[in-house]
């Protein structure tokens, strides 16, 4: 384990997890990589500190909340007024010094506040008149996901707001994305994908999951459903407090790789499952960089898998340089932490064999949250075998792994007649918003017990 350390700033660890004995042959190795971040929290920011300084005061952070007015939240109105006194809420946890704004969402995305162009930075006053904006929301109009994703792009991009800073969005939609196509909405998060993170929320049961998990996915935040539009402001001040408590924007998983070697996958496991591997970005000679997004006190697990180039039995060499990094405008990059992955030939077979208890747990995490999507398809496909054989195992690896909460979640979708062997019946009637639930919180994982 090696760490970046630096007084009253974050502090950074790297732990890899792996068996590095390979059989005679074998060429891949897997790891788990435990990032923690630890110990921010010093109000200000320090002059010529190379990232800002913590939770306690003086992050820079720029939030753009994009809140949809389409006609639909006016059934009921509800929703509506859910959506105002949430994202009220969410104003009210803003820290002082933050820049913020405020979109209304239809088929166009409109500013309510402050206007212009412009970003507000949050103060009493300022909190007042974003709250005095958001009682005259009303609802009308369509659904285009993707203009008010870049209008919060181009919000945050202005230029009183330090290229240090964390930048954060939260999105709020009770409807599918209606009035762009899929095509044109990827473009939008293709072109947003490192420029700010994102939170993503469905209210209601009439959006479509895969629209809303697929912002989260590619804004590096969070997606979930709020069934109840009660239950908006209490989930709408925990994400932005959350935000509040990011420290460090713009960090990467870096792996260097030797020659002859290569990255064949690189995940995040924990706290949910998420894929890196097509998002590497060139970093140099071997090196490739791969994005994580903003952290605050948190701890997250990666797997990675290298493949290595044969050698003799009793050889070892390094497979890979796991480095946690800020990239700097320059090209350069501050290194946080750092951590090895070893390969080592062995005509031992219990020691080749042996698979590594974090990276075994994983791997179910994994496989758990594709078979829960996979059930879930092929259930509204009207596949009952394949869904059963699907969800069956789902419950199977939900139990084995001690995911208590899929678990729950999975027995409102299916009877459970034996959890360890997998045995199910679907059920004849689930209300939508328990497979929307299920569907939308498949990806969460617990950790391996040490």
């Amino acid at each position: 384990m090696a760490n970046f350390s630096k007084s009253n700033v974050p502090q950074f660890s790297v732990e890899v997890y792996q068996n590095e004995f390979l059989p005679e042959g074998g060429r891949e190795v897997n790891a788990i990589v435990t990032v923690t971040s630890t110990g921010g929290g010093t109000v200000g920011t320090a002059a010529g500190a190379p990232y800002p300084y913590g939770a306690g005061g003086g992050t820079d952070a720029a939030v753009v909340l994009m809140v949809d007015c389409s006609g639909s939240m006016d059934y009921p109105p509800t929703k509506m007024r859910g959506a105002r006194d949430a994202s009220g809420a969410a104003i009210d946890a803003l820290r002082d010094g933050v820049h913020f704004a405020v979109i209304a969402g239809t088929h166009v995305a409109k500013e309510v506040y402050p206007g212009a162009g412009r970003l507000a930075v949050a103060s009493p006053s300022t909190r007042e008149q974003a709250r005095q904006a958001l009682r005259k929301l009303s609802a009308g109009g369509g659904t285009a996901i993707g203009t008010w994703l870049r209008l919060a792009d181009r919000l945050l991009a202005a230029a009183d707001v330090p290229s240090s800073a964390v930048r954060h969005g939260i999105l709020l939609t009770d409807g599918r994305n209606e009035h762009e196509s899929p095509e044109d909405l990827r473009t939008t998060l293709d072109a947003c994908a490192g420029r700010f993170t994102c939170d993503a929320r469905g209210v209601g049961t009439d959006w479509e999951v895969k629209e809303v998990t697929a912002v989260a996915s590619a804004l590096l935040g969070t997606a979930d459903i709020v069934a109840d539009p009660a239950h908006l402001a209490s989930d709408f001040t925990l994400m932005m407090e959350t935000a509040m408590g990011k420290e460090v924007a713009d960090v990467a998983l870096r792996l260097w790789t030797p020659l002859g070697s290569e990255i064949k996958f690189v995940k995040q496991v924990a706290p949910t499952v998420g894929e890196l591997t097509e998002r590497r970005t060139e970093a140099g000679p071997r090196a490739g960089d791969y994005p994580t997004g903003s952290w605050g006190d948190e701890s997250r697990d990666y797997h990675v898998c290298v493949q290595v180039p044969n050698a003799d039995l009793g050889q070892e060499m390094l497979a890979a340089r796991v480095s946690l990094v800020i990239p700097q405008p320059d090209g350069s990059a501050q290194t946080l932490s750092q951590g090895l992955v070893r390969a080592v030939w062995t005509d031992d077979m219990a020691a080749s064999t042996s698979i590594n208890p974090q990276v075994a747990h994983y791997t179910g995490q994994a496989e758990l949250a594709q078979v829960i999507q996979q059930g879930l398809d092929a259930r509204k496909a009207g596949d009952a075998d394949g869904a059963t054989a699907k969800l069956g195992r789902a419950v199977q690896l939900a139990a084995l792994s001690g995911n208590a909460d899929t678990a729950k979640l999975l027995s409102k979708v299916v009877d459970v007649v034996d959890a360890a062997e997998g045995t199910v019946r679907l059920k004849a009637k689930v209300a939508e918003a328990d497979e929307m639930t299920l569907e939308t919180r498949s990806t969460k994982t617990v950790r391996v017990k040490k």
